[in-house]
């Protein structure tokens, strides 16, 4: 088990750090800003924002759990919104074939976001109060971290 984290751990400071990594996409899009655009407009929600790749085999697992959190707390003011690191777009597209993801995904294949928030490993999510403000950061996904995580965000939402 220790094996694999190191080896995840270390594919995932690649893809991050390696600007040869990623796609040589002259696309002036700045993923930054349609972050900020999608924090700004949903200010007043908890906002659960995930961080994920093609490659992520957690990432499999949260989708579901991500969608039916939304079913379940929108009502009570739960956004989510989930950042794609792929290098590739049809990595991404493949895997969103085969899970959907019923939030918006903001494809950010040069990782501004990525480094901009100092990711430390996939999938990372970051838990955004009311106001606006990071309450928390998770990096890593499995069974007691979604009943944790999902705790969390009851909370903020009774709030």
């Amino acid at each position: 088990m220790i094996k694999k984290l190191q080896i995840c751990a270390f594919v995932i400071a690649s893809v991050i750090f390696s600007q040869s990594l990623w796609a040589n996409d002259n696309n002036s899009v700045n993923t930054i800003e349609l972050l900020e655009q999608q924090l700004a407009s949903n200010k007043g929600d908890v906002i659960y924002v995930d961080f994920w790749a093609s490659w992520c085999i957690p990432c499999r697992q949260s989708f579901p759990w991500m969608n039916n959190l939304k079913a379940k707390y929108q009502a009570d003011g739960l956004t989510i919104i989930s950042v794609n690191l792929d290098h590739s777009r049809t990595l991404a597209n493949e895997f969103l074939a085969e899970i959907p993801a019923d939030f918006p995904v903001i494809f950010d294949p040069k990782g501004l976001i990525a480094r901009k928030y100092k990711l430390k490993g996939m999938p990372s999510s970051f838990v955004v109060d009311r106001t606006g403000q990071i309450i928390s950061v998770h990096v890593g996904f499995n069974q007691q971290k979604k009943i944790a995580y999902e705790e969390e965000i009851k909370t903020l939402l009774q709030l």
